[in-house]
């Protein structure tokens, strides 16, 4: 069974993207659905240990260099399990922790309901705060330039609001939410409207006037009939240095400039020193490593 909002086909329903605040609408639906995935007819090993009605109280940990993110998707997590189970958080989204068995937040509440939540809540916790680690990382490598760091459509499937909040939450932005939000003409859409002044022309023709339009350059050539053609953005595509640096200058001002390709940390301070206005980064979501996150039960006077 899909999530209900892919099922509903309402994704622009849950566009809270634009905003740093994260509505339950963006998660509610997938935590149900990673719980029932999870749990299936029922948790077997909790059920065959714990007994009913024994009360405990969890902490959770950073174990790992980590920008905290997606407290409200745990919280949620156990709420569903169980609306009486109580998260106080320490920290909020957007914290910054250096691994070292930092407190995070306790959870007190029924035994049987904190394991029973206890993976999902985690899954959720620890992938976006990877997202946002890396994303901080990304944004620390390119400060002082006028380069943006920004995500791209390669997200986990069913996760892309959560993970773009993630790149906010770590000091990144979003480039498109979906294919509706944007016209970008890649080489393939070159290639079968004729070239860029025709998929350029056409874009104009059809598209709302609200959108912006940017094409895709492989080469140098390419960028002045794109100019020519009216696109607003410019996407050096898998550039060197010295390509970024004349494709700058070439456009001139006329429109942004966004690298792209094949980004990495130890490349993307030396691509945001050409002179682009915007640098997309795959990474941020395709390869993030989940943070370290423990949850731990313990006694009442360790909390």
């Amino acid at each position: 069974m899909l999530p209900l909002l892919l099922l509903k086909g309402r994704a622009s329903d849950y566009r809270c993207y634009f905003e740093m605040s994260l509505s339950s609408l963006a998660f509610e639906e997938l935590v149900r659905y990673a719980l029932a995935e999870d749990i299936g007819a029922g948790d077997i090993t909790t059920n065959a240990t714990v007994q009913p009605g024994t009360a405990a109280q969890a902490i959770l940990l950073a174990k790992s260099p980590l920008v905290l993110c997606g407290i409200d998707v745990a919280k949620a997590a156990f709420r569903i399990v169980d609306p009486t189970v109580k998260f106080d958080n320490f920290l909020a989204d957007g914290a910054v922790l250096g691994g070292s068995k930092e407190r995070i937040g306790v959870i007190r509440g029924s035994a049987s309901a904190i394991l029973t939540g206890e993976r999902v809540a985690l899954n959720f916790l620890q992938r976006l705060s990877g997202v946002a680690a890396v994303t901080a990382a990304f944004v620390k490598a390119v400060s002082g330039t006028k380069a943006r760091i920004v995500d791209t459509r390669k997200t986990t499937p069913g996760l892309r609001v959560l993970e773009k909040y993630a790149v906010r939450t770590g000091g990144g932005s979003n480039h498109r939410f979906g294919l509706a939000d944007g016209v970008l003409i890649k080489d393939n859409h070159i290639v079968a409207a004729g070239g860029i002044t025709s998929a350029v022309t056409r874009a104009r023709e059809l598209a709302p006037h609200t959108l912006r339009i940017e094409v895709e350059v492989k080469s140098l050539s390419q960028i002045d009939e794109a100019l020519g053609a009216g696109a607003d953005i410019i996407l050096l595509d898998n550039m060197n240095l010295s390509e970024l640096k004349r494709a700058v200058e070439l456009i001139a001002g006329r429109a942004l400039a966004e690298a792209s390709g094949g980004v990495t940390l130890t490349s993307v301070r030396a691509i945001a020193e050409c002179g682009v206005d915007i640098i997309s980064v795959g990474a941020l979501t395709h390869s993030a490593p989940a943070a370290d996150i423990s949850l731990d039960f313990i006694a009442e006077n360790n909390c």
